[in-house]
């Protein structure tokens, strides 16, 4: 049941991938000449592509690099950071890589829905020529219902998409079988010589026709980023035994078929279908394709969420859609401006075709980022040899970096675009993280040391009122801002005084046995650290729970005031950060959820107070 799980959920992106990869590889924009030599070519391309990228490297390879069973690019840097010094230049590039990786998903995520549906609705036009005036009109309606019913959650319609993607990949492989018998000569095509030879022979061609090659690789990522929700046996086992031989026998058909009949090459993959099953097709294709769409943006919800609390975006309301799964959550931002996003998107650029090239720039891209990435891993963490490293991590890039090259080709066709929306999220992401950097340092260089100032206060301390009081902070070792304010404005001091911090560990989740740690500072003070993974909801409830259980300190919330202070951040020319991103900063850090809400704290129990700071 795992499998079939896996199989609606990890696979819908690449599975879809036969609706346009062939069609785009014989894009008369190439200027390959049609001939059976050149299907042969092609296919056999195709075929290695899938082998070597997917099934050697990421089912191989990749799945193994899991940190405590979760995958995905900010998985991965988080791994291959454990091998550098905090702070350090080597840290730094790591950190750099890693995000931009994580950015260039977006842009995946933004054109998935586009290319996917818009392939499948295009399918109309094969079964009634005369409805090709409502593609995109039947495309945009699909896609804004796909985004209205986030909100409600996976959980009702999830149970489908395993089955559903199951009778995908079933009708892909017959109706491959259904055409090889046509010429089944293209099965000489799984020999490498073929993909070297058509290389060899059309030279700036054939690396031009790479950039849609790699058409057949799109949501390979997927694979790796949804290990923690179905382990690495689960989709390992699916990939091998119905995902790969479906995709492939299918290429193969649509390549046998385009021997047979030259004039296939229009839609490749419609019209290898029999007349009477081309309007059930398009209806399952569109179903595959929402599924595949579907999965993208979860896949942005869960990055999002990792991002916040790894520190690199800001707060935002998040909503979890299941009471079972954890890992089900809404983002409502997140989920209105990808929105907005694809409809224009659809609109811009009318066509799959046209989409195809800006969706190579994004997948090549996160591609080779992995890669290296996932060269650290190995050489620092399983400690493997560097000549083996060096070996592995070689081959791996020579395929990626061509197919980056061959996609760069096609910047000014469409390329540019995930490149644009993957550079402006790096940019707001390294923005929020440098401010918040700085942000800190300047609190902690203005803060006055925690414990020998508690000593003080109880020397001779204010009047002490009844209650508990539990002040946020985000530095245990000084007094937190909003102490210092309550003690000059009301002059009193409940009679037991927390100083809590929560931090974000870079593993997906924490053991509750390892979770707390408590240090009394005298008079019913205590200094109170909570450690949460980056998969986790950082909820002060369950931090109260775990300290009664632990330490026996009970809470009663009618009882306990949450004291959180409220920073306006000040740009000033003080050294940091440019004064325009400073600014930005500001706003983004302004506009930002609140922290009582962020960390689930009960809204009439809270007490913020305000601070200036300047960065």
């Amino acid at each position: 049941m795992i499998t079939l799980a896996a199989l609606g959920v990890v696979f819908g992106d690449i599975g879809t991938s036969p609706l346009y990869a062939l069609k785009e590889c014989f894009s008369p924009d190439h200027g390959i000449a049609f001939s059976p030599g050149a299907v042969l070519g092609i296919i056999s391309m195709l075929f290695w592509a899938i082998t070597i990228v997917v099934t050697i490297k990421y089912v191989m390879f990749v799945l193994r690099a899991d940190n405590n069973g979760e995958g995905g690019v900010l998985a991965l840097m988080a791994l291959s950071l454990r091998s550098a010094v905090s702070g350090s230049p080597r840290a730094k590039l790591l950190m750099m890589l890693g995000v931009f990786g994580a950015c260039m998903f977006y842009g995946d995520v933004v054109i998935t829905p586009a290319i996917s549906v818009l392939s499948a609705v295009e399918g109309l036009e094969i079964a009634a020529p005369s409805t090709t005036h409502v593609v995109i009109p039947l495309t945009l309606v699909i896609v804004v219902i796909l985004f209205l019913i986030q909100r409600h959650g996976t959980s009702v319609v999830g149970r489908f998409f395993g089955p559903v993607m199951f009778l995908w990949f079933l009708s892909l492989a017959l109706l491959g079988i259904y055409n090889i018998v046509k010429a089944p000569e293209v099965l000489v095509a799984i020999n490498p010589y073929y993909a070297v030879h058509f290389m060899a022979e059309h030279s700036l061609q054939a690396f031009i026709v790479l950039g849609s090659v790699v058409l057949v690789l799109t949501g390979a990522e997927a694979l790796y980023a949804d290990m923690g929700h179905f382990g690495i046996k689960p989709i390992r086992y699916a990939w091998i035994f119905t995902v790969m031989p479906s995709l492939l026998i299918n290429y193969f058909g649509q390549g046998a078929n385009l021997i047979a009949n030259p004039e296939a090459i229009k839609n490749p993959f419609y019209l290898m279908i029999p007349d009477p099953l081309v309007l059930p097709m398009v209806l399952l294709a569109t179903c595959a394709t929402v599924i595949a769409s579907q999965a993208v943006i979860s896949g942005a919800f869960s990055l999002t969420s990792q991002a916040i609390l790894l520190g690199f975006v800001p707060r935002m309301r998040i909503l979890h859609t299941s009471e079972d799964e954890q890992g089900q959550i809404y983002i409502p931002l997140i989920n209105w401006m990808l929105l907005v996003v694809v409809v224009a998107v659809v609109l811009a650029f009318k066509k799959s075709d046209n989409l195809a090239a800006a969706y190579g720039v994004a997948v090549t891209t996160t591609m080779v980022i992995t890669t290296m990435l996932l060269g650290v891993v190995m050489r620092h963490i399983w400690k493997w040899r560097t000549s083996a490293v060096v070996l592995t991590i070689a081959c791996l890039l020579i395929v990626d970096v061509a197919f980056f090259a061959a996609n760069l080709l096609k910047l000014t066709e469409g390329g540019w675009f995930p490149l644009v929306i993957g550079g402006a999220a790096f940019f707001l992401l390294m923005t929020w993280y440098s401010g918040r950097m700085l942000l800190r340092m300047r609190i902690k260089d203005d803060g006055i040391p925690i414990e020998p100032f508690i000593e003080g206060l109880l020397a001779h301390p204010p009047h002490r009122v009844g209650g508990t009081a539990v002040f946020m902070t985000g530095n245990i070792a000084t007094v937190p801002v909003a102490l210092l304010h309550n003690l000059k404005h009301n002059r009193i001091l409940h009679e037991r005084v927390f100083f809590l911090k929560i931090s974000i560990w870079d593993v997906p989740y924490v053991a509750d046995s390892e979770r707390l740690t408590m240090k009394e500072l005298g008079g019913d003070v205590y200094l109170l650290r909570a450690a949460f993974g980056f998969k986790e909801a950082p909820e002060v409830q369950k931090v109260m729970t775990l300290t009664e259980q632990q330490f026996g300190h009970h809470f009663d919330l009618m009882d306990t005031s949450f004291f959180l202070a409220r920073d306006t951040v000040v740009p000033s020319k003080l050294l940091g950060m440019s004064l325009w991103r400073e600014r930005l900063f500001a706003w983004m850090y302004q506009n930002g959820a609140k922290p009582s809400d962020f960390f689930h704290i009960p809204a009439n129990r809270v007490v913020e107070l305000g601070t200036k700071v300047e960065i």
